[in-house]
């Protein structure tokens, strides 16, 4: 196993990354909560919310931190 070094990460991109993976995982997991309960529209709503956030976050790493 190696050591990663992390010293080179700016801490703009840390909190945003952060920002993103919290919003990303809550609405998938609030997706398929609603799945579970059977509330498929506000499921597909969460998921749907996810992707583009994913999408957002691609976007905004991209163009802030190329």
């Amino acid at each position: 196993m190696e050591l990663v070094d992390v010293s080179e990460v700016s801490a703009g991109l840390f909190i945003v990354g952060v920002i993103f993976i919290l919003l990303v995982g809550g609405l998938l997991s609030m997706g398929i909560l609603r799945f579970f309960q059977l509330k498929k529209g506000q499921g597909w709503s969460y998921m749907i919310g996810s992707l583009v956030s994913l999408v957002a976050f691609i976007l905004v790493v991209d163009e802030w931190f190329a």
